[in-house]
């Protein structure tokens, strides 16, 4: 984990706070712990925390977790579209769905796996960044019957919409194609939310998070004792997406061990968890989606083509925000409506200057660096306007300044190539290794096995 986000976790149990504060506090921005929940809605105005950690049982019992639904709730009045992860000792299959419908993201187990806990606090922290980007899309409104409609009107992204509407009615596996930040995210969101499923969980599980070893607990779960370390049964995300929809991102990511487990589970609807003989039936649409070139994945052999034929009935491409045309100022308006309201200033208007520089900028970074862009011209603007200066966009086509030349020799071997471009990533981003996966259109877990596997 990079060092980035605010939490804020609340437990009754000091020895709690305490070893979740040592663990995380070299992880992340800033950490505030409290005991009491009747604190929160303080801590959430001075905190403005990306994620929450909530315990589920306080002082009227120990096992029930009612009142982690009811502080669920409070949080979710006052920032609907909060992060929450539940902390509990206790989570059955009821609970767990219960909880899924009712909001939380997901669960941390007492006790916990050190590295699981880290990985499903930084899936949350990018869940977080994804929902102020309206979950990657940009900007969502609500329309009638209170779903949300991602933000756009130029006719490529609406027929994008028009699609989602044919086939949301539909059980058909769905397969987004997409660059990094396009909006695959929200379109899994809308075709569920517009589905007859809307009323069941949407779960979501990134699968360039996981490694091969966590492959099976996360979506299959465990049973208590099913290996050292699991003192409780755990839920995993396949059962808890039972009779609703189960989105899985980054799949172009999977190992060719995980691809078999996954055909398997498409193909027999079944699961058993790890440390169970027992098989459970499971109802589920299956949305995937990759920012990788899948095809060439198949004719690569990384990628099986029989898994491909499985969840790609139908196929959908999200189009990047260059390609968008005037969704561009219609989405910098919705952000800018939005910091104002957050940081409490008067909305400021973009002139004409910075709309063109707007509509010229090539967004690379898709919409995650139109929110950033916005974000930073509200926050730094005194005045009534936002001028192109204000927006401190880079200077379109230098995204590929540092990219090698024609005249340089550039290796064809697949794997050579790969590590020209991980290291131009680098050193484009001084580093930084979340900066070099956006560059590179994948994961920084997608990096990270990439760097192991290259020797880098």
């Amino acid at each position: 984990m990079d060092k980035h986000g605010k939490i804020l976790i609340v437990d009754d149990n000091v020895d709690v706070l305490l070893s979740l504060n040592m663990l995380l506090k070299s992880h992340v921005e800033k950490i505030q712990v409290i005991s009491d929940p009747e604190r929160i809605p303080e801590f959430m105005a001075s905190l403005d925390p990306d994620v929450i950690l909530l315990d589920m049982n306080f002082k009227r019992d120990a096992i029930s977790g009612e009142e982690g639904y009811e502080w669920l709730q409070k949080i979710q009045e006052i920032k609907s579209d909060a992060v929450v992860l539940f902390i509990t000792a206790y989570v059955d299959t009821e609970k767990a769905v219960r909880a899924i419908k009712a909001g939380a993201v997901d669960f941390l187990p007492k006790p916990w796996d050190n590295n699981k806990l880290l990985a499903t606090v930084e899936s949350a922290l990018e869940l977080s960044d994804s929902r102020k980007a309206s979950a990657n899309g940009g900007g969502t409104g609500k329309v009638k019957g209170g779903i949300s409609k991602p933000i756009g009107s130029s006719q490529i992204f609406n027929t994008l919409l028009s699609q989602c509407t044919t086939i949301s009615k539909t059980d058909a596996s769905v397969l987004i194609l997409g660059e990094n930040g396009s909006g695959k995210d929200v379109i899994a969101h809308y075709i569920h939310d517009t589905s007859n499923r809307a009323d069941k969980p949407f779960v979501s599980i990134d699968l360039g998070s996981l490694s091969e070893n966590l492959f099976e607990d996360e979506l299959f779960g465990h049973e208590k004792g099913a290996y050292t370390g699991a003192n409780s049964q755990k839920i995993g995300r396949v059962e808890m997406a039972n009779g609703g929809t189960l989105f899985m991102d980054e799949i172009g990511n999977l190992s060719a061990a995980m691809q078999q487990k996954l055909l398997t589970l498409i193909e027999k609807r079944q699961i058993t968890r790890l440390g169970s003989t027992k098989t459970i039936d499971v109802d589920i649409r299956l949305i995937c989606a990759t920012n990788a070139p899948i095809y060439k994945c198949v004719d690569s052999g990384t990628f099986r083509r029989d898994l491909l034929y499985r969840i790609n009935t139908i196929e959908l491409h999200t189009p990047p925000l260059r390609n968008r045309d005037t969704d561009v100022i219609e989405l910098a308006e919705h952000f800018i409506s939005r910091f104002s309201q957050k940081y409490d200033k008067k909305s400021p208007v973009l002139t004409d200057e910075a709309k063109e520089a707007l509509m010229a900028h090539t967004w690379p970074g898709n919409v995650r660096e139109l929110l950033h862009a916005i974000e930073r011209a509200v926050v730094m603007t005194n005045g009534k306007t936002i001028g192109k200066n204000d927006l401190q966009l880079e200077a379109a086509g230098s995204q590929g300044a540092d990219m090698p030349q024609e005249q340089e020799t550039i290796p064809l071997n697949l794997e050579e190539l790969e590590k020209v471009a991980i290291n131009k990533a680098i050193e484009k981003a001084n580093g930084n290794l979340t900066q070099a996966a956006e560059i590179l259109g994948i994961t920084r877990y997608a990096l990270y096995r990439k760097l192991e596997k290259t020797k880098l």
